[in-house]
């Protein structure tokens, strides 16, 4: 399933050529279903037991080659390693929301207004700059690092492994020092999240805190980067935002809400699993077949927005978190919209003339199916002192 860079119009062709479910080819000419419609995602996440996050239940496995390059995004090795279901995932989902939970807003937002002035200090004497590259695939992960507990000075090259700017050796330098973190942990625990999942009366595994929180900081690095780029983006784009870029926070939080709905950061997600024969969008869904949930699809359906000029102003009706049991967690997304928000209100503050350098129509975006983010957001401001550490 390949995507252009603007998948809008060929989502309106899908559901015109086959309705809210629509048959698709993966990598590999491997058969799943795309779900585009808002009712028929909302049935699917709303319905575990007949579509299933349980992957062993897929009928394609036996085509599957060792090096499918799409194994990441299903999200586990191939059988018979073992994946959590049924009541033990929703005791470690509840284990790990908890830790989120306890995160204190306070410090959260200090985490996130001293990094972001950090960064901007990077670049602001300069009067140009690439927000994605020097600003918004850096933050999140340097706050989310220091929430989890990582000490300061590894901030940085988290970022360089998360962003895959560490070479081969990003996903082992990674892994390698979330297991530093542990240890310290065990030895001196904090008010962290590493702290509070070892501490956790469900007693899990190092491992599998360690894959966690893996998971955690990778999961949730990169779609609030998009988020705040594509935000970004929107407001330097659109009068009726660049208007208001010198007055009140409502027009940040209300950009932020109109990229959920019309350019969201996850696109699409693999996935469901059917776990027996059933109809789904008048199409015969067979019992093991994949189902990829479009959120940026169900987020355009004609059925339930029939007119998208119409602005969406407070409305969080969307599915850009997903939906049931399986979707976002609710702490894990008020993290990231404090980071988000956080992140654009500080460089709007520090640089107020911010400008597009570019045009418009010359911005590019990642070339992925599953994430929507741009490569580059190149700007120009008038160039101003940096405000330093005690800021």
């Amino acid at each position: 399933m390949r995507l252009p860079s603007d998948p809008s119009a060929l989502y309106q062709e899908l559901r015109a050529a086959h309705g809210p479910v629509a048959p698709v080819l993966l990598d590999g000419d491997i058969s799943a279903w795309l779900v585009l419609g808002y009712r028929e995602l909302h049935q699917v996440t709303a319905d575990p037991a007949l579509f299933s996050r349980d992957a062993e239940l897929w009928n394609q496995w036996p085509r599957i080659p060792d090096d499918w390059p799409l194994l990441p995004v299903v999200g586990r090795a191939r059988p018979p390693v073992p994946h959590p279901a049924g009541e033990g995932r929703t005791r470690r989902a509840a284990m790990i929301a908890d830790a989120l939970t306890a995160v204190d807003p306070a410090r959260l937002q200090g985490y996130a207004e001293r990094f972001a002035d950090a960064l901007v200090d990077g670049f602001c004497a300069r009067g140009a700059a690439d927000v994605i590259r020097e600003y918004a695939t850096l933050l999140p992960v340097r706050v989310l690092a220091a929430v989890f507990g990582f000490p300061p000075e590894e901030g940085p090259g988290l970022a360089a492994a998360v962003n895959g700017d560490g070479g081969t050796d990003g996903g082992q330098g990674l892994a390698r020092a979330v297991a530093r973190l542990l240890e310290r942990r065990r030895r001196t625990p904090g008010q962290d999240i590493a702290s509070r999942l070892l501490a956790s009366p469900e007693g899990l595994p190092g491992d599998e805190i360690a894959r966690d929180l893996t998971s955690l900081l990778t999961a949730g690095h990169q779609p609030t980067a998009d988020w705040i780029g594509n935000s970004l983006r929107l407001m330097l784009t659109e009068d009726r935002f660049a208007a208001s870029l010198f007055g009140g926070r409502r027009s940040v939080v209300e950009a932020m809400n109109e990229v959920l709905w019309e350019d969201t950061p996850t696109q699409n997600v693999v996935g469901r699993w059917a776990s027996r024969d059933t109809l789904l969008g008048g199409r015969r869904v067979r019992a093991g077949d994949l189902l990829v949930l479009s959120l940026a699809a169900a987020n355009s359906d004609p059925g339930i927005r029939a007119d998208r000029t119409v602005p969406t102003g407070g409305n969080a009706a969307f599915f850009s978190f997903g939906h049931g049991a399986h979707r976002c967690p609710f702490p894990a997304r008020e993290i990231a919209e404090v980071i988000a928000r956080t992140a654009i209100e500080v460089i709007l503050d520090r640089l107020p003339d911010l400008d597009l350098a570019v045009p418009p129509q010359s911005l590019t975006r990642h070339p992925s199916p599953w994430l929507r983010g741009l490569s580059a957001l190149p700007v120009r401001f008038t160039p101003t002192t940096v405000v330093g550490p005690e800021h």
